[in-house]
């Protein structure tokens, strides 16, 4: 398959331009409000509108900040080291999953603090929030013919501009599919069912990193870091933690037993 060329810029007017990246980023925000106000409600958290518009506005800062710092600490460290002001320069572009995580980790737990609310059953609600701007991301990067796959024969496989001539997985795709409507539904699952408190959480840690690490065999690894030990990838090494971390987490609170 031909890559289907589309302009990565929407529309621009001077110097400002919307990109379908950051539409992205603004239509999983958009999602997350009304999944947060939805679920707060059934999990009985106080909260209100203004309240939500608020921890949406922890969440903005702890992604872009995490982000960012994730990506220069964890993907190239010893160019930000050499110069440090480059870390600001975010139109650059770099970001990092993993370091976004910790950003909305310590930002909702920071919201909870300040509004004294209990910090696992906000954390079920934010993981469920998040999976729909993960997925659209994923669709950006395709968009942005960035992060594509391995070379394959595969018939839905796609000949991307900049990756040479031969068709490739249309990895982000693959992502973008696992990593929002499956993992979605999994969380929403959870819910649904009245799954303890905090296997939601525990859910969203596990299931994100095994589908990250599942489809790194697919992807291309960064070209900068190439495979690391034992042949995986610097994603996938941080997505093992996740998935430990998580599937003890789910054992934990099936252990404890409380219920929503």
């Amino acid at each position: 398959m031909t890559f289907p060329l589309i302009d990565p810029i929407i529309i621009q007017v001077g110097p400002l331009a919307l990109r379908w990246y950051g539409l992205m980023y603004l239509l999983g925000f958009s999602a997350a409000y009304f999944i947060i106000a939805r679920l707060s409600k059934i999990r009985g958290i106080n909260l209100s509108k203004e309240d939500v518009s608020d921890l949406l506005f922890y969440l903005v800062l702890g992604v872009i900040a995490g982000g960012r710092l994730g990506y220069c600490f964890f993907y190239n460290t010893s160019f930000y080291l050499q110069q440090p002001l480059k870390v600001f320069y975010v139109w650059e572009g770099g970001m990092s999953f993993h370091g976004g995580l910790l950003g909305v980790v310590v930002a909702g737990w920071l919201f909870a603090r300040k509004k004294k609310l209990r910090v696992l059953p906000l954390a079920d609600v934010l993981v469920t929030a998040a999976p729909i701007g993960l997925g659209l991301g994923r669709v950006g990067n395709f968009i942005n013919a960035e992060l594509w796959g391995k070379v394959t024969d595969l018939p839905w496989a796609v000949v991307f501009p900049g990756a040479g001539p031969l068709p490739r997985h249309p990895s982000q795709l693959y992502e973008a599919v696992l990593e929002g409507p499956v993992l979605f539904l999994l969380l929403w699952g959870c819910h649904r069912f009245k799954a303890p408190t905090g296997v939601a959480f525990g859910v969203f840690f596990a299931g994100y990193g095994l589908f990250r690490f599942i489809v790194e065999f697919v992807r291309m690894p960064d070209a900068h870091l190439g495979y690391q030990l034992l042949g995986l990838t610097r994603g996938q090494w941080l997505s093992l933690p996740m998935i430990l971390v998580g599937t003890c987490f789910v054992g934990y609170a099936f252990y404890r037993g409380r219920k929503i």
